[in-house]
């Protein structure tokens, strides 16, 4: 897989188009998985690991690679099916999620996919709760599974989720007024679960679109019955990566329609946070959030919501 990633940064250019590419694996079996390019720092024969005493069962052990300690989770025992197998003859996938970089072991990598996020699809009804999916898609007539990375993460090594008592104080809304309303875009059921406890903790009612897609048509059904969603909504909260639609793009087409453009939208995204900054401008978002903070994300809505109550 040398060079695998050489040119990643030449792909940048993609991300605002509704484009990603798509690194593909595969697990014990034929079955093939993808993750998105962006999430992915290096490619790599497993190298030797050291055992973590009453580490989670799928961490099986951590490597040292670049003067860094990171720990390696076999992505087969993650998902709940058999381990991928003997480590020395497999590869580890280091990728960096919500600001901390993991590795996951995978029997082999196949190639690059350069794909339209339209061509990405939530996983289809019937799959289950407990299925690790967060969207498919089909390369070549072969069904390709995109693992939801977030949930296993949540699993291994759960977060915090629980708002400090002294922001929760300083942020709760006004209990005089009407709960302010907050609409959130996220593929993953992980992630809008987390957003919406934390919101909801605000006092604040929450709409939860399960991509781009369902967002955008939401605010357009709205603007056609005569509702301003920024009379409706105090902000937009949108995950980046989505099947249909991804957040900049759903950005983009919210601020080029003039019946939605006053929408407040605060992309929360696990992706780098240097390049996101960047896009924050292109796009027109208002800002931009590393996933998972509940404190960092309930100071940033609860100043907003002041700032819409005190409009109203």
């Amino acid at each position: 897989m040398a060079g695998v990633l050489d040119s990643v940064d030449q792909r940048t250019q993609l991300v605002g188009e509704n484009r990603l590419e798509l690194l593909l694996f595969r697990l014990a079996g034929p079955q093939i998985y993808g993750i998105n390019v962006f999430k992915v720092k290096e490619v790599l024969q497993c190298p030797p690991l050291t055992i973590l005493p009453k580490s989670h069962r799928v961490v099986i052990g951590v490597a040292h690679i670049r003067s860094g300690t990171i720990p390696i989770m076999d992505m087969g025992l993650a998902t709940g099916n058999t381990s991928v197998g003997d480590p020395k003859d497999c590869f580890v996938i280091i990728t960096e999620y919500n600001t901390a970089t993991q590795g996951f072991l995978v029997s082999g990598v196949e190639r690059i996919v350069n794909m339209n996020w339209e061509e990405i699809h939530p996983p289809p009804k019937g799959t289950g709760r407990d299925h690790y999916l967060t969207a498919v898609t089909e390369v070549e007539e072969k069904l390709v599974e995109i693992i939801d990375v977030e949930k296993i993460l949540a699993e291994v090594s759960p977060m915090e989720e629980s708002i400090s008592e002294e922001i929760l104080e300083s942020s709760r809304s006004d209990t005089h007024q009407e709960a302010p309303k907050v609409l959130i875009a996220d593929d993953s059921k992980i992630a809008r679960k987390q957003v919406s406890k934390c919101l909801e903790a605000l006092g604040i009612e929450v709409t939860a679109m399960n991509d781009g897609r369902q967002a955008l048509d939401h605010l357009r059904d709205m603007v056609a019955s005569g509702v301003t969603p920024s009379d409706h909504y105090a902000m937009m909260i949108s995950d980046i990566e989505m099947p249909e639609m991804d957040g900049y793009t759903l950005t983009t087409a919210v601020r080029n329609d003039p019946a939605m453009n006053k929408m407040h939208i605060i992309l929360h995204t696990s992706l780098s946070g240097v390049f996101n900054q960047s896009m924050v401008q292109k796009v027109g978002a208002n800002d931009f959030i590393a996933k998972f903070n509940p404190d960092v994300l309930a100071a940033k809505v609860a100043e907003q919501v002041k700032v819409s109550q005190n409009k109203a």
